[in-house]
């Protein structure tokens, strides 16, 4: 007869039976995240004996639930009794690895891989590799596409020549199977596993694999050819490059189908730096030019990301008289997200080409671009002012690209406003306190009454970066009297925007500012008609109260927030009370 301490001990598996019997998915994808929990409850036996095996036999379920299982799988070598009992594992997750579903087969592979990287040497040959076996020769292309992922975890444990020999001719043999699908996984894990082999058998038996699938008739299979390049690239001379993996990059860069062209400009440095120096200056500088000016948008917006990676590893005369004519071609680009992909990475070729190059080739460029009919052209030449500046110096900046940069301070794109507004600090502390005041200052006080709530809240911020760029004594002269100024405005958001200014501000202008100047406007408005206003006052005396003496708190801060308190709006109220509790 089972003791009480043994029936209480089947609970755990009696509930996830239970759980995964129910028709709520919900419920079943709860009890699955909770496994080490039930794990735990059972102990290392009792786990590989009771719960793996219920496991492997509840593989029968919904997406979602397989999926979960996959992953929870992965995790669980320390619940079975560490690395020397985790080959249980690999019952499930096999049966995982077989599913129709994509997700849940690369979860498994996924897992299978974690758990494959603790087993014993020992477990590796005779389990491992065996269930490799196993799902290559699977009937479903399913299983055999899974098998693909498992080979370099096995491979590089492995220690006996014979059984390492087995895995590579299977995976050659994977690399021709009829199934697109197949092959097309044996091409995504071919750069992996060559990485774990020497480099004579990689160059002997997996580069022949390569090539084939790197013509093969299915563009989903051929594209992968491109991050094989890369990898097996690296491990090669230039010698060995040039016959084996330039030829690939060539058919891959004028390939019929645009999918394959998009991931060679796509990987395009990777590959580069992979074949070397001469490789890439005889060869694919013209692969690079044929890219950016392909017919196809995606491939020369891909072809644009790249134009700044690629130019650092090419001499300055190159990119001068090959590159730059394209790029010149790509700034009037019919297409916008060229053109947007082109203003994220053109402004980077300055510090490559250097001040009068950049002057000379580049400005008139970024002019061009500042000036785009699409915002996001604009924006993002906006964001990268700051590398041209370091290039050219901030007189012939603002000689050549300020008078654009004023003119997109009234985008009508708020988003492009609110990106100069942030570049405005970093202007202002290179352009001099002089320049600012008589080019910049009035735009600043522009964007105090703009009618989006971000800009306003920007250019609050702005103000407070400038006065610690310029001084206290600066934002006293020159900005503080005219945001103040605002609080008579009769639109209620330049009054808002006054009270925002003051919260900002007040944590750097010191104690007898906020004491004679910002306090008693402050106090003002909390009589105001709106009642965004009054709880708004609430919440700047709230930001205030740290930066005061106590007298000033207890003599003008406490009576204004009492009466505040007593307002008939409950948010003013509910501000109020919560600075009261301050004072």
């Amino acid at each position: 007869m089972a003791s009480e301490d043994d029936s209480n001990a089947l609970t755990p598996i009696a509930i996830l039976i239970d759980a995964l019997k129910n028709d709520d998915i919900q419920l079943r994808l709860n009890s699955v995240r909770r496994l080490n929990t039930i794990a735990r409850a059972l102990g290392p036996e009792r786990t590989r004996k009771e719960l793996i095996p219920f496991l492997s036999d509840s593989v029968d379920d919904e997406d979602e639930v397989l999926l979960a299982l996959a992953e929870e799988l992965g995790n669980f070598a320390e619940y079975v009794g560490g690395p020397e009992f985790s080959s249980c594992i690999l019952v499930p997750l096999e049966s995982l690895a077989t599913m129709e579903e994509t997700v849940v087969r690369d979860k498994a592979v996924e897992s299978l891989n974690k758990i494959g990287e603790t087993l014993p040497t020992d477990t590796i040959k005779d389990q491992f590799v065996i269930m490799i076996k196993r799902l290559a020769s699977g009937d479903w292309f399913t299983s055999r596409s899974s098998a693909c992922g498992l080979f370099s975890i096995a491979y590089k444990k492995l220690t006996d020549d014979s059984s390492k020999k087995d895995l590579r001719l299977l995976f050659i043999q994977l690399g021709k199977d009829d199934t697109p699908m197949v092959r097309r996984s044996a091409s995504a894990n071919l750069g992996k596993f060559a990485k774990t082999m020497t480099k004579e058998h990689a160059k002997q038996e997996l580069i022949p694999v390569f090539t084939q699938l790197a013509a093969d008739d299915q563009d989903s299979v051929r594209l992968l050819a491109v991050d094989n390049c890369v990898a097996l690239g690296s491990m090669l001379s230039t010698d060995e490059n040039q016959q084996h993996i330039l030829p690939v990059i060539r058919q891959c860069s004028n390939d019929k189908s645009w999918r394959v062209r998009y991931m060679v400009a796509n990987h395009f440095c990777e590959l580069a730096q992979s074949v070397g120096t001469e490789i890439t200056k005889s060869e694919l500088v013209s692969a690079y030019v044929r890219l950016l000016r392909d017919s196809e948008a995606e491939v020369r917006t891909a072809a644009a990301l790249k134009v700044t990676g690629f130019a650092t590893l090419i001499h300055q005369d190159i990119v001068i008289k090959q590159i730059l004519p394209c790029v010149r071609e790509l700034v009037t680009d019919q297409s916008q997200h060229v053109r947007a992909a082109l203003a994220t990475n053109i402004m980077g070729l300055a510090p490559v080409l250097g001040k009068q190059s950049t002057i000379e080739h580049l400005v008139d460029l970024f002019l061009h671009l500042l000036k785009d009919e699409f915002p996001e052209v604009r924006l993002n030449i906006i964001s990268k002012l700051d590398s041209v500046n370091k290039v050219i110096g901030i007189e012939m900046l603002s000689q050549s690209l300020l008078p654009a940069i004023v003119e997109l301070a009234e985008d009508r794109q708020w988003r492009v406003r609110l990106a100069i507004i942030e570049y405005i600090p970093l202007l202002a502390s290179q352009l001099g306190q002089d320049f600012f005041d008589e080019k910049l200052s009035s735009l600043c006080m522009t964007w105090l009454g703009d009618n989006v709530y971000s800009i306003r809240e920007a250019a609050t911020n702005n103000m407070k970066k400038l006065t610690e760029v310029f001084g206290v004594e600066w934002a006293q002269n020159n900005i503080i009297p005219k945001v103040l100024a605002l609080y008579t405005h009769p639109n209620y958001l330049y009054r808002m925007t006054t009270l925002s200014a003051v919260s900002a501000l007040a944590s750097i202008v010191g104690q007898e500012i906020i004491n004679t100047t910002m306090l008693p406007l402050v106090i003002k408005l909390a009589s105001d008609s709106v009642p965004n206003i009054r709880f708004n006052v609430a919440k700047t005396l709230h930001s205030l109260i740290p930066h005061l003496d106590s007298q000033a708190v207890q003599t003008k801060v406490k009576p204004c927030l009492s009466k505040l308190f007593e307002d008939s709006d409950r948010d003013v109220k509910f501000y109020a009370s919560q600075a009261l509790q301050l004072c």
